[in-house]
């Protein structure tokens, strides 16, 4: 391949992955053409992209960005996917994917400058979102105050309760005994 070309595909690399924050490294060595192109549909569903890329040029296209570790996790045929809400969308979507792709080998993800290896995927899948972690953040801060006003507003549902209680008696004329 000429240097003009080469120089074409880093470009192009660098415009495809500037906004890229994370990604995970797959191989779909073995993956047929069939399975590949659903495999590539339901991500694409999910607003997550595949790009095979060029070891070589990828890592120049990524050196000096944010994810440049990635260049250390690509080894031998390599596709990135990106995309989505955040990297633990992807490994979800990959991980289900992997169920019916029989082929799919994942190499690693990097996630906010934090690297996991090809056995953690699995595990990546399972953290939280920014979304979620946010409402579980905000689900710890509110729940004291929800139970200081339970706690406040019990007694007072006690005595609403009674005094609905005295004045349906009188309602129906029935007489109101002192609780022994």
């Amino acid at each position: 391949m000429s240097k003009p070309v080469k120089n074409l595909i880093v470009d192009s690399y660098k415009r495809r992955f500037a906004d890229m924050d994370g990604a995970v490294v797959i191989s779909l060595r073995g993956v047929g053409s069939n399975l590949n192109n659903s495999l590539r549909g339901a991500l694409a569903e999910k607003q997550m992209r595949i790009t095979v890329v060029k070891n070589s040029l990828a890592r120049r296209a990524l050196e000096g960005t944010d994810v440049a570790g990635l260049s250390q996790i690509m080894d031998g045929p390599s596709a990135l996917v990106y995309g989505g809400e955040s990297v633990v969308d992807i490994a979800r979507a990959l991980v289900e994917q992997a169920k019916t792709v029989a082929n799919l080998e994942f190499r690693g993800a990097l996630m906010e400058g934090q690297a996991f290896g090809p056995d953690q995927i699995d595990e990546l899948s399972k953290y939280p979102t920014r979304p979620e972690a946010q409402g579980q953040v905000i689900q710890l801060v509110l729940s004291p105050a929800q139970n200081l006003m339970g706690a406040v507003t019990g007694p007072g549902r006690k005595i609403v309760s009674l005094v609905k209680a005295i004045e349906e008696k009188l309602e129906k004329g029935e007489a109101i005994t002192k609780a022994a």
